[in-house]
Order: C-alpha cells, then structure tokens, then sequence
C-alpha cells in the first residue's frame, strides 16, 4: 500500500476513513497486464474531473501501480484510490489536489462460482461515478447475504434491473445478449464485452422479464464474467453455454501492458 509512491501514514488513511470522498478504480492485473487498461484510466480521469474538478496524469498511475506490483504474486487485484487527505468534512469546497493510494491483493479465484442474489431497490448516489461512498450499498450485500443469498442486485422502484453491489448484470435471451438500460456504473469488463460479443443490446429490463431469459451473468474486472445461478426466487440450471463463450471472448482479450 503507497500514497504517492511512498508509505501511508495512518493520519493520511484517518482522513479517508472520516470524509469518505474519494473514487477508484479496481483492476485484476496478470503477467503485467490489464484488461481494458486505457478505459479504467479514462475512468480515474473523468471521475477525477467530476469529483475534485482536477486533472489526473493517467501516466502517473501507471507508474504507481508498476510500484506496488514489483516483486508481487500473479495475478493480483490493485485498487486505485483517488482521494485529498487535506480535503476535510467541514470545507470540502477548498480547492483540491487529489493523491493516489494504491493497494494491492490476491486475485479472485478463477473461475468463480455462480452467485444467488436477491434483488433490492436501490440506487448508488452518482451511480455513473465509482465513488468510496459504500454504505448504502454494504448495507444491502449484507441484508441480502444474512437472508441466504451471495450479493444483492439492485432495482429501481419499477422494479427495473438497474446492476450489482460492484458489478454488471446482462442476460441470455436467444441468440441476443441484453444489457439492462439504467442509472448504473458503466463497468469496464462490460464495455468489453460489449466490444467483441454480438449481437448486444441495451434494453430495459424488469424482475418479471426474467421468466424470458435463458441465463444471466455477472461482470466486474476481479472475477470476469460469473454466471448467475439465482435473482430471488428465479433460478437458472447449470452453467449456460453462452456465459461459457462469453467468458472465453473475455478470456481472449489481450490485456494491456501496466
């Protein structure tokens, strides 16, 4: 873990942990690569823009995340966080100068098992924007982990899939893979995939359209694409073959050099 590229402090760290205002980014990095490197660092560079309105060097990054990898297993998750320690509760106004905390830890198994979630209505505040603030969404993965299930899908109050706690949502219906159409994070396991899959479609999509679907998946960088066994009382029978080509395309994409 560095700031900068050099060791945090815990007064650094504190300053996090109170304001809670920041953004990130997380990557699954191996043999010193990332796939979709260059949107997650557009990502970092947008975010930086809307959080702080201040520029982020994307070549900096690079070289950070190059730090905290030397000597580390493969593959590896690393988290880029972007956040002011001087930036406090009381002015957040002030003029920021954002710094980069980057972390690292083992990768998730490959592959993953399928998930079973339970839908919640909710909406991230600034769904478009991969912000810290977690508590709403914590708060639900653990109601929905305590009533028997793996995560929580988040709805709107139409009942419209909206996305995961940290993750994507699409569907197999036919030869059509479906995305929802909604307030969500555009991840970029998803775009993609939405890059070399077809055909695609965005399209709105209810809890009671799932009866349509043939399967369903999840998608974030850490566990690439995860088939989804079960969206409440919904179940889907082994593992589809569609989400087994969909993560073999995914599989295939050349990552790009850190």
């Amino acid at each position: 873990m560095e700031l900068d590229g050099a060791p945090v402090t815990l007064e650094q760290l504190a300053a996090l942990a109170i304001g809670n205002y920041g953004h990130f980014t997380t990557m699954r990095v191996e043999r010193g690569g990332v796939r979709g490197l260059s949107l997650h660092l557009r990502r970092l560079v947008d975010d930086c823009a809307t959080v702080f309105d201040a520029e982020l060097d994307p070549d900096r990054v690079r070289h950070l995340v190059r730090r905290v990898l030397d000597r580390a297993g493969d593959p590896v998750t690393v988290r880029v966080t972007v956040f002011d320690p001087a930036l406090t509760r009381d002015h957040p106004a002030a003029p920021a100068h954002p710094r980069l905390l980057v972390t690292r830890r083992p990768a998730a198994p490959d592959p993953p098992a399928p998930l079973r979630v339970r839908s919640s209505v909710y909406c991230r505040e600034a769904p478009a924007v991969k912000h810290v603030a977690l508590f709403g969404t914590l708060r639900r993965r653990r109601e929905a982990q305590r009533a028997g299930f793996d995560d929580v899908l988040f709805v709107d109050g139409a009942a419209r899939v909206c996305e995961g706690a940290t993750w994507n949502v699409g569907f197999c219906a036919g030869e059509r893979l479906l995305w929802p159409r909604a307030e969500c994070l555009s991840g970029v396991t998803m775009r993609l995939l939405q890059g070399v899959e077809e055909p695609t479609s965005t399209v709105p999509i209810t809890l009671a359209d799932l009866s349509g679907m043939e399967a369903a998946f999840a998608t974030n960088a850490n566990a690439g694409v995860r088939p989804v066994a079960a969206i409440d009382s919904h179940r889907w029978a082994g593992e589809h073959p569609a989400v087994r080509r969909l993560a073999k395309r995914y599989a295939e994409i050349a990552p790009e050099p850190v």
